[in-house]
């Protein structure tokens, strides 16, 4: 605890700090000087006033009594000197509190908060002030502290992170890098902090696309990378901060993933079809074998080349389903009304009919024929599902925020292993392609939307969902 006579010298060093504009004075203002009361002697007068009328009748009757002149001095001296006191004594305790107040907080703004007033306490009007500014010196330092922490966990969390992190000021100098950037860089920190972006040869990347992953080489490391940029303010300047994630091992992860599903369907499709084909080629080749041939080899001969037409069809469709995956074109987008590319996808549908459920009259731009190309599918697939069960299929669409929402529910048994669902040429069909859905998301994708496919709650069988921006 400290009080304000302690304090004071540094109320002194506080107040010479402050210039003219400080105190509110204008340009022209700090050319006129004026005289201005202060407060300490504002009270001094007021204190004078008060205390001045009741010495002077004191002394009026002192000196026109009936009095010796030693007594008269002796009582003059005595009560200027009480007077004086007094004003001295009420000046002191009205100025000292404020010095301190002003001390305690020229403290909290030069950072000080460890100063702490005595005589704070309640029920006393200049005793709960104290207290106020008491309690918020400790809310600032504890403030103060949690600052500091959070800055030495961020500090610790940008210097472990496998991502590149770069801030740059308006003039695209760079001002902050992490550990990741300088072994990126392979540079110190000290050789790279003011560096302008070119010269760092990142200006690609504040100037790239964030949506797509760039092929770039870097001292340190050379792959794709991911960038994601913000701005932030710093002292009222817009700050650039750029954060680059090298993604070759996790794409090369998601490629071998994706090989393996291809490979695993393909070697499934191909093993079908090439297994009866070499099992008829191998009867075929007993047969011609043998002498004399058998009175009905033709018949058989006939059932086997059919045998292996089909297949070699099979296989043919299949290549072309493989082609016609990966071969769609972008979307040309055009304005398309939902309410009538629906229409035209539910009345191609002639094995059931389609129940339609009406949505408000909505027009997007979107590649009118991939889109109904890919309700065909749903509808189809849906179709499919609700056939063994005699259940009904639905299509409707809806406004969803920034986007419209097309559903196509059926009634059939429902997704079984949702696992595979969207995996190209899977098929629990006979006869199926395993495109449909694939392709279908591959659409709706293109389009910046999204497909869904999950079973209904509360209700028998599927839904999936169409999600195209407007």
């Amino acid at each position: 605890m400290i009080s304000g006579l302690v304090l004071q010298p540094r109320l002194y060093e506080a107040r010479g700090k402050r210039g003219p504009q400080s105190r509110g004075y204008s340009m022209n203002e700090r050319h006129k000087p004026r005289r201005r009361v202060s407060h300490e002697d504002r009270l001094t007068w007021l204190t004078i006033g008060a205390v001045a009328p009741a010495a002077l009748v004191a002394l009026c009757l002192l000196w026109f009594g009936e009095y010796s002149a030693k007594v008269q001095w002796t009582l003059t001296l005595v009560i200027g000197g009480f007077a004086f006191g007094y004003i001295v004594s009420l000046r002191e305790h009205a100025i000292r509190p404020w010095q301190t107040v002003t001390n305690l907080l020229a403290a909290l703004r030069e950072g000080d908060y460890s100063i702490r007033a005595r005589g704070a306490r309640e029920n006393d009007a200049l005793g709960e002030a104290l207290l106020e500014v008491n309690e918020l010196g400790e809310t600032l330092r504890l403030q103060r502290l949690g600052a500091f922490e959070a800055t030495a966990l961020l500090r610790t969390i940008m210097a472990e992170i496998d991502v590149a992190v770069f801030t740059f000021d308006p003039e695209r100098k760079l001002r902050l890098v992490n550990r990741a950037g300088e072994n990126l860089l392979k540079k110190p920190i000290d050789k790279l902090l003011g560096r302008t972006a070119r010269e760092l040869r990142l200006d690609v990347c504040l100037e790239a696309n964030e949506d797509a992953p760039l092929t770039l080489a870097f001292p340190g490391a050379t792959g794709r990378w991911g960038v994601r940029r913000s701005m932030f303010r710093e002292h009222g300047l817009p700050n650039e901060l750029l954060v680059l994630t090298d993604l070759s091992r996790t794409l090369r992860e998601e490629e071998r993933i994706a090989w393996q599903r291809l490979v695993r369907v393909l070697g499934h499709e191909l093993n079908n079809s090439l297994a009866p084909i070499k099992s008829v080629a191998g009867s075929l080749e007993n047969l011609l074998r043998r002498d004399p041939l058998p009175t009905d080899w033709h018949e058989d001969a006939r059932s086997g080349l059919n045998v292996i037409a089909t297949r070699a069809d099979a296989l043919s469709r299949f290549m072309e389903a493989y082609a016609r995956l990966a071969r769609l074109p972008p979307p040309l987008k055009e304005q398309m009304d939902i309410g009538e590319v629906v229409n035209r996808a539910a009345n191609l549908e002639t094995r059931l009919p389609v129940q339609r459920q009406g949505g408000p009259q909505i027009s997007i731009r979107a590649d009118a024929g991939q889109v109904e190309q890919a309700l065909i599918n749903l509808l189809y697939n849906a179709a499919e599902a609700s056939l063994p069960t005699r259940g009904a299929v639905t299509i409707g669409w809806k406004e969803a925020g920034e986007s419209v929402e097309i559903f196509v529910r059926d009634e059939g048994e429902g997704i079984m292993n949702p696992t595979n669902l969207f995996v190209p040429f899977f098929t629990t069909k006979p006869g199926g392609s395993g495109i449909g859905l694939a392709l279908s998301r591959q659409i709706a994708e293109a389009h910046g939307g999204t497909l869904t496919l999950a079973n209904r709650v509360g209700a028998p069988g599927a839904e999936a969902l169409l999600r195209l921006p407007k």
